[in-house]
C-alpha cells in the first residue's frame, strides 16, 4: 500500500489522475489485493465524478472480500441511486460473502432485482442465488433455483451440495451426487470434498469408497484439502488403516490432517493411541485440543480431561463453547465445583456465547456438584430454555432431594407450553421416588400415557419399582415387574433388590438377585448387595455360600473410591488409602474425629460388613472407608464453614452415612456426598435423603 500511495501521489502531481483508468486501477488494487485498504479505495472512489461499472463492481467485490457485506449492500444501493444499472458481475460479487442475517434481510429483495433486470438465467447469478438461499436456511428455494438452471456447470452442483451440507441434509447431498453422475457431469475436487463430508457425517463407507475411486480413476490431483476429506471420512467410518495409509503418504500435512487421525482414534475409544498422535502434532488449534479432550470424556477419564484443559490454557489456546461444554461435563462427573466455577467466570470474562448447550452444561455441572441454588440461577438467566434445560432442572432437583420443587418445575414447564418427553417423565418419577411421594408417582405414571401419549419404557417401570420398593411396598413392586409389557432388565431387578436391603426381605432379595445374575452373571455389585443383606440378617452360612460363589466365578468387589476437590485439584481416596501425600495428617484427623464423634453419641455400625470376623476388626474395616478419609482430608484442607463435597463411586454405607451426619453437626459443616444413586446433603446432623437411600 505504501508504494501504491506513492504512485497515487505522482499521478496527482503529473495530472495523470484525470484519466479515469488511473483511479480505477488504484481502486482495483485496493479491492482485489489481500493487502488492499478499502478506506483508501473509498477515498479515491469519492474523487471520481462518474465511476463506471468496472469501478462499482470492484468496490462491491472489495467490501465482500474484507467481510463487510453491509458496506457492499450500501455501495449497491448508492449505485442504483446514481442511475448506474448493475450487470451480470455485480450480483455474484455482492452475494458471495453475505452472512446469514444479511441473506435473510436482503435476499428476497435482491432476487426481485435480478429477475426485473433479466439476469435470472445467468449461470453465475444462479450460483450466487443458490448460495444466498442456502445461507438463509431456505434450502427448498435454493433447490428451486437449481432445478431451473441449466445444470451444465459443475460449480452449480457444488453450490447446491454445499447448501445441503450446511443445512445438515446430508442424505440430499448424496442423492444430488447420484443425480450428477447420471447426468454425466464430471465432479471437481470441490464436489468430492463436499460429498466426502456428507459421507463422514452419515458414516457411509460405501459411497466414500466410491468417491475415492473417482480420485484414482480420474487422476484428480490429490490436493491437501481432498486428502484431509478422505482421511476424515475413513476415520469417521472406523477404517483407520486406510485413513493412516493416506495420512502417511501425504506430501504435506496440516493441523486438519492430524486432528482427523486423533478424532478417528478417539471415536473408536482408543484414546491412548489418539494421544500418541496428538503429542506428535507440530501445531494444534482449539479444534484439535477439543477433539482430544472429548476423547477422554467419551471413555470417562475425567481427570485427564481436566489435566489436558490445563495444558491447553498453558499453551495459550483459547477454547470455544464446545470445549467449555466438555470441561463442564468432566467437572460434573468429578464433582469439581471450584473448577466449574472458574469455567463459569472464564465464560463470562471472555464473553463466550452461552447458548442452550453451554447453559444446560452449566446447569448439569452445578446440580452434579450439589449446588442447587446456582443451577437454578443459571436456568433463570437463560434467554432461551429448551426441553433439555427444563428436564435437566427437574432431574437435578430430584436427585438432590428437592422432590416438591422438581414437580413444581414440571408444572411450570407445562405452563410454558414445553411438551415433555419420555426423559422428562423419568425425572418426574425420580422426584417422586426420592421424596417418597408414592400416590403422586402413580398419578404421573398414568398421565404420561393419557395426557402426553408416551408409552412407558423399561426405565419408567424401573422408576415405579424403585418408588414402591423404597416405600416398603415390595409385593406391589414385584407385581409391577411381573406385569411389565417389556422384559425387565437388571436395573429394574436391582431397584427391587435395593429395596429388599432396606426392608431386610431376604427371600425376595434372593429371587431378585437370581434374576439379575441370569442377565448379568459377572455383576459384582449384586453379590455384594446380597452379602450385605445376609450380614444384616446374621445369615453367615448364606453369606459364605455367596462369597464362595464369587471366588469360584472370579468375581471381585468393586473397590470403593471417593473424590474430593480442594483448591482446584481433585484428590482420590480408596478404602485404607496410604498413598496420599498427607496420609499421616489425614489419619491423625480421623483419630481426632473418632473421639469427637463418640462424645456426640457415635457407635460404629458394622451391620454391612460381610466378613465373619470379630467386632473390633469390623470397626477397623469401616473406620478406613474412602469417604471418611475424604471427609478428614476436607476438614484439614479447608477453613471453618466451607462445604465439603465428595463423589463416591458406590452406594454410601450405613456407617459412613451416620458419620457424615455427625460431622455436619459437630464441626458445623455442610457435607454433600454424591453416591451411585443420589445426593446426600448433610446439615446440622440430618440428611436430605431422610435416611433412605
Amino acid at each position: 500500500m505504501a508504494q501504491l500511495k506513492q504512485i497515487h501521489s505522482q499521478t496527482i502531481r503529473t495530472g495523470l489522475i484525470s484519466n479515469p483508468i488511473v483511479p480505477a486501477q488504484i481502486i482495483a488494487f485496493c479491492c482485489k489485493h489481500e493487502l488492499g485498504d478499502m478506506e483508501y479505495a473509498r477515498m479515491v472512489f469519492d474523487t471520481m465524478p462518474e465511476p463506471n461499472h468496472f469501478v462499482w463492481n470492484n468496490m462491491i467485490k472489495g467490501y465482500s472480500r474484507v467481510g463487510c457485506p453491509n458496506s457492499a449492500v450500501s455501495m449497491y444501493c448508492e449505485m442504483l441511486e446514481r442511475g448506474v444499472m448493475p450487470d451480470e458481475y455485480t450480483y455474484p460479487f455482492l452475494l458471495k460473502r453475505f452472512t446469514r442475517d444479511m441473506a435473510v434481510k436482503c435476499g428476497r429483495e435482491l432476487h426481485d432485482h435480478i429477475v426485473k433486470l433479466g439476469f435470472s438465467s445467468n449461470v453465475f447469478v444462479q450460483n450466487a442465488l443458490i448460495h444466498l438461499y442456502s445461507l438463509s436456511g431456505e434450502v427448498s428455494v435454493a433447490r428451486g433455483v437449481f432445478d431451473r438452471s441449466s445444470k451444465g456447470d459443475v460449480v452449480t452442483w457444488n453450490v447446491m451440495i454445499s447448501g445441503y451440507n450446511r443445512s445438515k441434509q446430508f442424505d440430499e447431498s448424496m442423492k444430488l451426487f447420484d443425480e450428477m453422475e447420471r447426468m454425466r457431469v464430471l465432479p471437481s475436487s470441490i464436489t468430492l470434498v463436499s460429498v466426502l463430508s456428507a459421507c463422514s457425517k452419515l458414516k457411509d463407507l460405501n459411497v466414500g469408497k466410491r468417491v475415492h475411486r473417482y480420485v484414482k480413476d480420474l487422476k484428480i490431483e490429490p490436493v491437501r484439502v481432498l486428502e484431509n476429506a478422505l482421511i476424515d471420512m475413513y476415520a469417521a467410518c472406523g477404517d483407520m488403516d486406510t485413513a493412516l495409509g493416506i495420512f502417511d503418504n501425504m506430501k504435506s500435512r496440516d493441523v486438519i490432517s492430524w486432528t482427523a487421525i486423533v478424532t478417528g482414534f478417539t471415536n473408536l475409544g482408543q484414546v491412548d493411541l489418539a494421544r500418541n498422535y496428538f503429542d506428535k502434532m507440530p501445531e494444534r488449534d482449539f479444534v484439535s485440543w477439543t477433539a482430544m479432550i472429548d476423547g477422554y470424556l467419551q471413555v470417562n477419564r475425567f481427570k485427564e480431561v481436566l489435566t489436558l484443559f490445563r495444558e491447553m490454557q498453558a499453551a495459550n489456546i483459547k477454547p470455544d463453547e464446545f470445549t467449555m461444554v466438555s470441561i463442564l461435563t468432566a467437572c460434573a462427573h468429578l464433582g469439581a465445583l471450584e473448577l466449574g466455577e472458574w469455567i463459569k467466570a472464564y465464560i463470562d470474562k471472555n464473553e463466550i456465547k452461552i447458548d442452550s448447550f453451554v447453559g444446560n452444561a452449566l446447569i448439569d455441572m452445578y446440580f452434579n456438584c450439589g449446588n442447587v441454588e446456582k443451577a437454578i440461577r443459571v436456568f433463570n438467566a437463560m434467554p432461551h430454555r429448551d426441553k433439555v434445560s427444563w428436564t435437566a432442572v427437574i432431574f437435578g432437583l430430584a436427585i438432590n432431594g428437592y422432590g416438591e420443587e422438581a414437580l413444581d418445575m414440571f408444572s411450570q414447564m407445562l405452563k410454558a407450553s414445553i411438551t415433555p418427553d419420555e426423559v422428562t417423565y423419568i425425572g418426574v418419577l425420580c422426584a417422586c421416588t426420592h421424596s417418597g411421594m408414592v400416590d403422586k408417582g402413580k398419578k404421573f405414571f398414568a398421565r404420561m400415557t393419557t395426557q402426553h401419549g408416551i408409552e412407558p419404557n423399561v426405565a419408567h417401570y424401573g422408576c415405579m419399582v424403585d418408588l414402591l420398593g423404597r416405600a416398603g411396598h415390595l409385593k406391589e413392586a414385584h407385581e409391577v415387574i411381573k406385569n411389565m409389557p417389556v422384559k425387565p432388565n437388571s436395573i429394574v431387578w436391582g431397584s427391587l433388590l435395593g429395596a429388599c436391603r432396606v426392608h431386610r426381605d431376604e427371600e425376595m432379595a434372593e429371587m431378585a438377585a437370581q434374576q439379575i445374575l441370569e442377565l448379568e452373571p459377572e455383576n459384582g455389585a449384586v453379590y455384594v448387595l446380597l452379602c450385605n443383606i445376609y450380614a444384616a440378617c446374621n445369615r453367615w452360612e448364606k453369606l459364605h455360600e455367596v462369597r464362595k460363589l464369587m471366588m469360584d466365578r472370579g468375581i471381585k468387589k468393586t473397590p470403593g473410591c471417593s473424590l474430593i476437590e480442594m483448591n482446584g485439584s481433585v484428590h482420590e481416596f480408596v478404602a485404607g488409602d496410604q498413598v496420599h501425600p498427607q496420609s499421616k495428617e489425614i489419619y491423625s484427623k480421623l483419630d481426632e474425629m473418632s473421639v469427637d464423634l463418640k462424645f456426640a453419641g457415635y457407635s460404629p455400625d458394622t451391620s454391612e460388613v460381610f466378613l465373619d470376623i470379630g467386632e473390633e476388626e469390623k470397626e477397623s474395616a469401616v473406620y478406613r472407608h474412602s469417604e471418611k478419609l475424604a471427609i478428614a482430608f476436607g476438614l484439614i484442607s479447608s477453613g471453618p464453614g466451607v462445604t465439603i463435597r465428595i463423589v463416591k463411586n458406590l452406594r454410601m454405607c450405613v456407617d459412613c452415612h451416620y458419620v457424615a451426619k455427625l460431622v455436619s453437626k459437630v464441626y458445623n459443616r455442610e457435607v454433600i456426598v454424591r453416591d451411585r444413586t443420589r445426593f446426600h446433603h448433610f446439615r446440622h446432623g440430618s440428611c436430605s435423603c431422610k435416611d433412605y437411600w
